[in-house]
Formats: C-alpha cells, structure tokens, sequence
C-alpha cells in the first residue's frame, strides 16, 4: 500500500470549466501543487488568463477560454485540449450559474440560463470528452467530478429554484453517468459544497461570520476543504467512490 503516492497527481492532466475563481480556482491550485498538469476554461478570456498566470508558479497551467453554456462553446473547448492532449485523466465540471426571483415573477431566462449550464453542460462536456478519457484508462482510473451544491440535497431559504433543481439534477446524473461508466473503467462522482466565499456565494464572501452562525462547525469553508475533497476524489485515492457524492459543508445539511 502506497500511502506516500495515495493522493499524487503527478503525471495526469486535468481540465477545470469555472476555473478561473471560486471553487474552480481553489481546485485548480491544488491539482497543481499535487503534480498536475491544468487547463482551466471560463467565458471571460481576461480573467482565465490572469488566474493562469497567477497560479503557474505552482505548477503548468494553460489558460484556455471558452463559453461553454452552448454547445458551440463545449465544442471548442472540446478541440483546444483534443489539440494539446492525446488523453484527459480528470474532468471537473465546475462552471455554473444562479438566478434568484420570487416565485410569481421567476421569468423563464432565469430557468434557461441556469440549467442549460449547470446541468446541460456537464453532460455534453463529458460526452464530448469520453474519447480522451478513455484514453487515459491504461495509466489510470480517469475520473470525472460534478460539483453540485447542498441546495440540491437540503431546501435553503432563497428563491433560487433553477438552482437548486439544476443541482439536485446533477446529484442524479451523476449516479447515471458514473453506472454507463464505469464499465469503462472511467470514474464519475460529485462534491457538493456549502458556504464558501466566492463570487456566486456573496453571503459567505461579504457575511461569512453571519452565515457561519448557522454552521454546526462554527465557519465557513476555507480552500484547503475543497482542495482536500477534489484531491481525494482525482487521485488513487477516490478510485472506489463511484457515484456518490460528497458533502463538503461543515455540517450544514444536516441542521437544516
């Protein structure tokens, strides 16, 4: 039993969509300090490019922009790695939007927008890029990583009904996609986060002493807890977690 190597990522080559912040950056940052090769996708090419450029002192990153919200912008997404890459060892399918109305006046763009990317997106991402997954099978377990949410396992307070959906959606692909493929020797499995300080989380970013009050652990979470679960879920380490997935909240779905 190779403990020292368990949670290595050295020699496999990751893609991150939303990887330019959040959640997708803090995954990001530590593939590479792990021993990943990363490419990191989001629509807004400025930002993708500076977060590469920020984060390559840790390890090789490429920056490679693209809207995937459309099926235009998975397949070309799609092309730049097939380009660059002869196989893909992990796929972390984290971009992803919200939309908050109230429930008379939720307008139908709020609906489309948000599940065409958060649940839509991963599916077709992943298909697009099964070929280079299967590819990667004779190194290792390649794996793929949903990130979903705790407001699509626990019902939270806001109007935020695409959302939720979208990500209790997500939780259910993820068991269909993880049975179709792992036949294939191909790994599927999600991470549902809490509060975290990131742009589509402003509660935990601007009132995180507010929201860590109704937190059993007493805060927030920090990058290091979402590193850790993305880490053991695309290493060695997370080849038996088929399926599932993981709750990253300090508790919180619980007391709700």
């Amino acid at each position: 039993m190779d403990i020292a190597n368990l949670f290595s990522l050295r020699g496999r080559t990751a893609l991150i969509t939303g990887g330019s912040r959040g959640i997708g950056r803090m995954i990001a940052h530590a593939y590479l300090v792990q021993g990943a090769r990363v490419y990191i996708s989001a629509r807004d090419a400025d930002t993708c490019n500076q977060t590469a450029a920020q984060l390559s002192e840790f390890g090789e990153i490429v920056a490679l922009p693209a809207d995937v919200s459309t099926l235009e912008g998975v397949n070309t997404l799609v092309r730049g790695v097939a380009a660059r890459e002869e196989s893909l060892d992990i796929l972390v399918n984290n971009a992803g939007t919200a939309w908050g109305a109230p429930y008379d006046e939720f307008p139908e763009a709020g609906w489309d927008k948000v599940v065409d990317l958060n649940l839509k997106t991963p599916f077709f991402l992943t298909q697009c890029l099964t070929p280079l997954l299967r590819k990667a099978v004779a190194k290792n377990l390649p794996k793929v990583i949903n990130i979903a949410s705790v407001d699509g396992i626990s019902v939270g307070p806001r109007e935020t009904y695409s959302y939720a959906a979208s990500k209790a959606g997500l939780i259910q692909l993820t068991r269909l996609m993880a049975l179709r493929l792992a036949p294939e020797r191909i790994v599927v499995s999600a991470i549902a986060p809490g509060a975290f300080a990131t742009d589509l989380n402003k509660s935990a970013r601007d009132n995180g002493d507010d929201v860590a009050a109704y937190i059993p652990l007493g805060r927030i979470g920090t990058p290091e807890d979402i590193a850790g679960a993305a880490v053991y879920l695309a290493s060695r380490a997370g080849d038996y977690v088929v399926g599932s997935t993981l709750i990253v909240d300090g508790g919180a779905t619980h007391a709700r």
